[in-house]
């Protein structure tokens, strides 16, 4: 079906306009019948996809190829790409109050950042760490290859707080480790309310970080989420200069929370907030700890709000903000650890109301090596088997 057809029959549907989507505590019943099943990105380059983004409003799909960002149509064809890149791209959610898309982008110089300069041959980036929240003004992306220093279409805000926790050195059970909380970086982003407050109440935007995988340290197996106020951020925001890095950015978050799952191998992966449920989804690579069961999908609890308390494994003692996994899925009941078991997610997960999800699929071509994404359509269910159902 021609996007031109396609474009009336969304525009009755309740507006959904970000990743995670609007509007759907009062909205009536989503209509399916016309979504499409599958979307998909075409390959591209080296690199793989990192996150998507859905707008059923205005007909459009993002997803994030690590350096590059593509906007296409519903049914996958491109409409605009934003270029140039050195970092990591990462996960993405379109801001409900001011329709723009925010997504992490990390620089730095560990296993991650040297493997996608070796790829980008002769290119060169600032050599210290630092990590950002992009914000692209998407209503600019109009044409294939823009340019993300250079055609005024991405701004980022420096996150300070991820930086200071990975160049901290801390002492744990008489051991000096670096990197506080095992902090690799941001990935992770969604738009979402207060823990324990109205679906319907301000939006934050919440960061999540990239952790170390390391079996050998106890502090390393809470997931952190920091929590931001972005109503003020245009005073941060800064063009990036990728050989020239700036720290234009808020001193602290409103927030630093903590969620016991257990160490995973590089952290959140893709965070969304679904606000028919109420609660955020996260979406991981499977840790290596023997006395946690690894589940790669985790439901946070939108309906308790934090407790502060001393978190589980730090000597000396460390107190936190600490959310609630929700008690549903499998249970581990040595580690009291609740999740599911689920193949994808890793690489782009939306939510758009009424219990449905667009889902990445990553694949590579066996000879060229291009990667591409190709987005299903699902129904949530929450059974402990079988978390998501494929729409047909």
């Amino acid at each position: 079906m021609a996007i031109k057809k396609l474009l009336p029959l969304l525009l009755a549907i309740p507006l959904l306009t970000g990743c995670p989507s609007t509007n759907q505590k009062t909205a009536p019943t989503l209509d399916i019948t016309h979504l499409p099943r599958q979307i998909y990105s075409g390959e591209q380059g080296p690199f793989h996809v990192q996150g998507i983004a859905v707008d059923l409003e205005n007909g459009y799909m993002y997803f994030s190829f690590t350096t590059s960002l593509l906007k296409t149509d519903l049914q996958g064809k491109l409409l605009g790409s934003v270029v140039g890149m050195t970092g990591h791209l990462g996960c993405m959610s379109l801001n409900p109050d001011d329709g723009r898309l925010y997504a992490s982008i990390e620089y730095k110089h560990d296993a991650i950042g040297k493997g996608i300069l070796n790829k980008l041959e002769g290119t060169q980036n600032d050599e210290a760490t630092c990590f950002y929240v992009a914000v692209f003004d998407v209503d600019r992306i109009d044409r294939i290859g823009m340019n993300a220093e250079t055609d005024d279409v991405m701004k980022t805000v420096y996150i300070k707080e991820a930086v200071d926790d990975y160049y901290a050195k801390v002492t744990n059970n008489g051991q000096e480790f670096e990197h506080r909380f095992g902090c690799s970086g941001i990935d992770g982003v969604t738009f979402a309310p207060a823990f324990g407050g109205d679906r319907d109440g301000k939006k934050y935007l919440y960061v999540a970080y990239g952790i170390y995988s390391d079996t050998l340290r106890t502090d390393n197996d809470y997931q952190v989420l920091l929590a931001y106020d972005t109503q003020d951020w245009k005073q941060y925001e800064q063009p990036l200069t990728q050989e020239n890095l700036h720290k234009s950015g808020p001193e602290k978050p409103l927030h630093k929370y903590f969620v016991r799952t257990g160490n995973t191998s590089w952290g959140i992966q893709n965070l969304a907030y679904d606000k028919a449920s109420g609660n955020m989804y996260a979406a991981v690579y499977r840790g290596k700890k023997s006395a946690y069961p690894n589940y790669s999908l985790f439901v946070i609890d939108g309906a308790k709000a934090p407790q502060r308390q001393q978190l589980a494994g730090f000597d000396p003692a460390v107190e936190g903000e600490v959310l609630s996994l929700l008690p549903q899925g499998l249970h581990d009941a040595a580690s009291d650890t609740w999740g599911w078991m689920f193949k994808w997610g890793t690489t782009g997960l939306c939510p758009i109301g009424d219990g449905y999800f667009y889902i990445s699929h990553n694949a590579a071509d066996k000879e060229t090596k291009r990667q591409s994404s190709t987005v299903h359509l699902y129904k949530w269910t929450g059974d402990p088997e079988q978390a998501f159902q494929p729409v047909e």
